[in-house]
């Protein structure tokens, strides 16, 4: 097969001068909005519709369905979403590119060529490989280990004139940086227009969580108008700027909160790191232009670091739960009962369960007027190496106290045979071990060098730290005990074990009142299931935000179920509800 380098890919390099480029997004996770790619590709112009489908879950179900089928690994929506809009792609120019190749593009990208013949639809086929380095860490349990590539591979596919490029594990942004690259030719040490791609990436990955979805302010709109959002759409310009919008005519709201929510989704401190460039969140500057539209501007970019993360899934093992329902009077007798019942059978049993986990959820309210309002919950989590540890000897231990437990007994539903459950790792190997390789549409395999520069990533110095704003008058200023969410909005997330809290504010007040009361020890009391952890405040004034990123709340990631929340999506839900003083001038 004929080989070459990145620099060999066909297609002049566009000038300066190059006119803006259009990218939408119709995905932001696998199990997203099935109709979504047909209201891009129909609602609007574009040149280019990217789809992000993975996800550290998605990797670890993807090793689970190719230990089943060595031929899958990918996201099959994709293909289904291609077999209606393919014809409407080709028809509008509009190219596309998506990491739905997951454990496998190029049986993916096979796929979607016999999909093409099948319906008489010319298309160009590329996909990028490389990210895959399970060989290289064995291991009982293993299923997926995969670098996070940058945007090269899409870029050199797309300068030698593929209409469609699938890629494994990318980074979420290289889906937008690989196009602006291709379309401005960007040199790779252009650092801060790749920089800006990168933010316009981050902004557009999750989809329509930039246009009012899972929006702290929800209330402040119109409900008609957010129940269907349209998904997001980035006007990139040559000089790294860009405008978020959507399609006209589409549901949802794009405004500075809504874009600053997204912005501070599972990041971390100021500097965000990726394969191709590391991008200052610190720099960047939020614009409504008009309606609908939010420019970003400012973003400064340094080079990328010398390594990259290799996510790591495995098995973990298997668990179970049981969850116990507790009415009426007594609520905390009742557990404690059942807890000693319970405990006493599974240390009698030939093997007890290496991990277990109790949690009473009181949701049950005095003199209530159902029943369901009249309980709480108990619930039992349970994790051991072995299946019928958690299934035979949980079932066991929780049922047969059916008669002789608790006045009231019964369970929300039966354990069952018990699940695997995953754990994810992440490690960091140098780029130059990687072989990034840009499939082209013809056969040719076109290696993808790692960037020229790279600077290890370290945390801002102390005297790079920006400055906080003066704080806000307290002589003769009366304040209201009151919840954060008032007048703070919030947006979590998780990577691997940790969460991340970014929490931001509307006005210069506000900041000033934020800014100075809302420290780490103050998140650790409004939050107390963080305060033994290690909770890491980072800040962001130009977006008039907080970012805090909580380590090990989540255990060993998501796939784990560590905890009831186990994503921390709703954990700054949970922050914004908690109530402090707030000055009465805020309110």
């Amino acid at each position: 097969m004929p080989t070459g380098t990145a620099a060999d890919a066909p297609g002049p390099a566009p000038g300066p001068a190059a006119r803006p480029l259009r990218i939408g997004n119709a995905s932001g996770f696998y199990g997203d909005r099935f109709d979504a790619m047909r209201e891009m590709l129909t609602g609007g112009p574009l040149d280019v519709l990217t789809g992000d489908y993975l996800a550290e879950l998605t990797m670890l179900i993807l090793g689970r369905d190719r230990l089943k089928n060595p031929a899958g690994g990918y996201a099959r929506t994709f293909l289904r979403q291609l077999e209606e809009c393919l014809g409407l792609a080709h028809e509008r120019g509009v190219r596309i590119v998506a990491n739905a190749g997951g454990l496998n593009p190029a049986g993916l990208a096979d796929a979607v060529r016999e999909l093409a013949a099948r319906l008489g639809i010319p298309a160009r086929v590329a996909h990028v490989e490389g990210d895959d380095l399970t060989a290289r860490h064995p291991g009982p349990g293993n299923l997926a280990a995969h670098a996070y590539l940058g945007g090269q591979g899409i870029t050199a596919c797309l300068r030698s004139g593929a209409d469609i490029v699938v890629t494994g594990r990318v980074t979420d942004a290289a889906l937008v940086t690989g196009p602006a690259v291709a379309h401005f030719g960007w040199a790779p040490d252009a650092y801060d227009r790749l920089a800006g791609a990168v933010v316009a990436g981050h902004v557009l990955e999750c989809g329509t969580q930039a246009t009012g979805g899972n929006y702290a302010f929800f209330t402040e709109h119109d409900p008609a108008r957010l129940r269907h959002p349209g998904f997001p759409v980035a006007e990139l310009h040559d000089d790294g700027t860009s405008v978020i919008t959507k399609h006209d005519g589409t549901g949802g709201v794009v405004d500075l909160g809504t874009v600053t929510a997204q912005l501070l989704y599972e990041t971390a401190g100021a500097r965000y790191a990726g394969p191709d460039v590391t991008a200052r969140l610190d720099s960047v500057r939020l614009t409504q232009e008009g309606p609908d539209r939010v420019r970003i501007a400012g973003v400064r970019g340094e080079a990328p670091p010398p390594t990259l993360k290799v996510g790591l899934n495995r098995l973990g093992g298997f668990r179970n739960e049981v969850v116990f329902v507790l009415t009426g009077l007594d609520i905390e007798a009742k557990a404690a009962f059942v807890r000693a019942q319970v405990e006493a059978a599974l240390a009698g049993a030939e093997s007890r369960p290496a991990e277990v986990r109790w949690e009473l959820a009181r949701t049950d309210r005095p003199d209530a007027s159902t029943e369901e309002t009249a309980s709480a919950l108990l619930r039992l989590v349970v994790r051991d190496p072995d299946q019928d540890t958690v299934g035979r000897t949980l079932s066991g231990a929780a049922i047969e106290l059916a008669l002789g437990s608790y006045p009231g007994f019964h369970v929300a539903a039966p354990p069952g045979k018990g699940a695997p459950y995953g754990v994810f790792e992440d490690v960091y190997v140098p780029q130059a071990d990687v072989d990034h390789v840009a499939v082209l549409h013809d056969g040719r395999r076109i290696p993808v060098p790692p960037p020229p520069d790279t600077l290890v990533l370290r945390p801002l110095a102390p005297s790079q730290e920006p400055p906080l704003p003066e704080p806000p008058p307290t002589a003769g200023s009366a304040v209201r005990r009151a919840p954060l969410g008032l007048v703070a909005g919030a947006r979590s997330g998780d990577k691997g074990g940790n969460a991340n809290v970014g929490v931001w504010v509307r006005t210069d007040e506000a900041w000033r009142w934020l800014a100075h009361t809302l420290t780490a020890d103050r998140f650790r009391e409004l939050l107390p299931e963080t305060a033994e952890l290690t909770v890491v405040r980072h800040v962001l004034p130009r977006l008039r935000a907080l970012n805090f990123v909580v380590e090990g709340i989540l255990g060993e990631g998501v796939a784990a179920q560590h905890r009831f929340d186990p994503q921390a999506k709703a954990l700054g839900e949970w922050l914004r509800s908690r109530h402090l003083d707030i000055p009465e001038v805020l309110l």
